[in-house]
This record gives C-alpha cells, structure tokens and sequence, in this order.
C-alpha cells in the first residue's frame, strides 16, 4: 500500500469532483489540513473516515486502497492483495507495540525499584521518603495499566483446545495467572479453561 499513490489518487478524484480541499473536509466533517496530508502520502484515513470519504468521492474502498480505478475482472484480485497488505501492516504494527510493552514494563520496574530504594536507604526527611514512595508505585501502576492494554489489543490469545484466537477483556488480562506473555484464561468459545499463548497470526 503505497500511500504517495493513494494520495494522488485522493486528489485526483476529489478534483474530477470539483471539489476543494476546503469543501471536501467539510463533507467528511474532517480538517482541511488532514485532506492534504493525505494528499501528499503522509497519511491515510482512520477506519471510520474511509466510507464516507469514498462516497464522497465515488469510489470504493478498494479502489481507495488500491489507489486507483478498478476493471471488474481485476477487482478481486487487488481485494485480496489489498487484505493480505492490511494483516501484514497489522502483524508488525502488534510486533511493535509489545516490543514498547516490554520496554515500558522494563522501565516501570527499574524506576519503581530505584525510588523505593533510595526512599528506604538515603538520609531523607520523612515526607521526602513517603513522596518518592508514592510517586514510585503511581509510575509502577501507570506503567503496569499501559503494559496491560498493549497486552490485550495486539494479537491475540489462542485457545489450546479449541484453538479459538480472541481478545480478552481487560479484567480478564489483569487477574489470570501468567508466565511470561501466557496466561491461564477461560476461551469465550468453548468456555474451557487453559494456559494460552500470545500469537500475532
């Protein structure tokens, strides 16, 4: 998905409507700065801005994917090549946000454990050590949330018996025991319970 093409395109058919940049934004209730991000391939519409922009403009989704018009005998084929691109984009996109889930979990910790550290062995007054306290278990606790909501949004969890792939709950993921990026929950499919692991497919 080359998103200079898919620009181009945007303009293109936002011009063959006689349309401005101006006129454009406000039909799809968006800024007139955000069309020409697209415009110039330095951005692409949310999800929930790609219908109506399509509509607008009198394509489908596909062909805004595609960044061009489409024959019919070739509309399938580019939809499936337009899927596959998508899963691919997303697969490293969830890489990359557990990679930063365990930086920032590194992070929280270290940071926790020096300030506790220092709070219980330093010369300190005492309302500088219950300060450095609290702030290390607000930082640990913040850090410990982000770390969960990256946990449960990238990828998914796979059922060992049913081998159903879902995403859990949040409260499912703060309570169930785990080991590592495994944890013990019960499958919303077969409501069986069993150690499942993190997968990106």
């Amino acid at each position: 998905m080359d998103l200079q093409i898919i620009g181009d395109f945007i303009k293109q058919q936002r011009k063959a409507k006689g349309l401005t940049q101006a006129q454009l934004a406000e039909k799809i209730f968006v800024s007139e700065k955000t069309i020409s991000k697209w415009e110039c391939g330095n951005g692409f519409p949310d999800t929930s801005l790609m219908l109506p922009l399509c509509k607008q403009l009198g394509i489908t989704a596909n062909e805004l994917l595609s960044g061009k018009k489409l024959a019919s005998d070739e509309y399938k084929q580019q939809a499936e090549n337009n899927l596959i691109t998508l899963k691919s984009q997303q697969e490293q996109s969830h890489k990359q946000l557990l990679a930063i889930e365990g930086v920032l979990g590194y992070m929280s910790s270290i940071t926790f454990i020096i300030l506790v550290f220092v709070a219980s062995f330093a010369e300190l007054e005492t309302w500088t050590r219950i300060l450095l306290i609290v702030i290390g278990f607000i930082h640990i606790i913040f850090g410990i949330h982000f770390c969960i909501v990256i946990e449960k949004d990238a990828g998914y969890y796979e059922c060992q018996h049913c081998h159903n792939k879902y995403i859990p709950t949040y409260k499912q993921v703060l309570f169930s025991m785990h080991y590592g990026r495994t944890r013990y929950m019960k499958c919303p499919n077969c409501n069986k319970k069993s150690w499942q692991k993190k997968v990106i497919k």
